[in-house]
Order: C-alpha cells, then structure tokens, then sequence
C-alpha cells in the first residue's frame, strides 16, 4: 500500500477493510517521513504495533 492511501484511510471515518498476514487490521496512524503504519488487529486492539506500508493489503 502507498503512503498517501494509508494516510487517506487512517483519516477516514469509514471502516476499510485492510490486512496485514491475512488477519484484519485497523490503522490509526502512518509515521510522519517513513513508510510505517502503526496498527492492530481488529481482533485485539490492545496489542499495537508498527508494520511496513507494503505489507498491508486492502480487499
């Protein structure tokens, strides 16, 4: 995924429906200057982390 279109995503107020090793994730913000997203599973949103924007994929 680009960055511009996991910004435009984590700013929208519509449920996307992005992965990231095939499980459901929720971006809540890309880092300013890098090509990371930070994120969690929908399945678990108390466990953040950081993964690389070419890893996320959305359906």
């Amino acid at each position: 995924m680009n960055r511009q279109h996991a910004e435009e995503i984590s700013k929208s107020p519509d449920m996307k429906h992005v992965t990231y090793e095939g499980k459901r994730v929720f971006i809540q913000h890309v880092h300013e200057n890098e090509d990371i997203a930070r994120v969690y599973y929908l399945d678990d949103p108390t466990e953040e982390f950081d993964v690389q924007l070419d890893l996320l994929k959305e359906e």
